[in-house]
């Protein structure tokens, strides 16, 4: 007995049998394991935050105070199938897609900044 018979079991250093094949469950277990914990941790969560977000544009009403992902906050003023305008400032008025909507403040956020 030498040193590496106590590290690597000598059943296990054998080289498999000439016509033993791995069976098809174990060939296509590590993909499927792997598959399903990318779903659990990448795309379930994406498509949770995704559905937040049509919901949230849905309840978007004038008179809304939002913020768009570039930054720039405004009260909403008019809102079309596509594209909303904002009020930034007193008559100044810009149109942004509605994707481009990030959050919904609570009314009377902007009065007080």
């Amino acid at each position: 007995m030498n040193l590496l018979d106590l590290l690597i079991a000598p059943a296990h250093a054998a080289a498999p049998a000439a016509g033993a094949a791995p069976s098809l469950l174990s060939t296509l277990a590590f993909p499927i394991i792997l598959i399903a914990i990318m779903y659990f941790l990448m795309i379930r969560p994406q498509m949770k935050r995704t559905k937040e977000h049509r919901a949230m544009l849905d309840k978007l009403s004038v008179g809304d105070e939002v913020i768009t992902n570039g930054g720039i906050a405004g009260v909403v003023r008019g809102i079309g199938e596509s594209f909303i305008t904002v009020e930034i400032a007193e008559r100044v008025e810009i149109r942004v897609q509605k994707g481009a909507v990030g959050n919904v403040l609570p009314k009377g956020t902007l009065k007080s900044a």
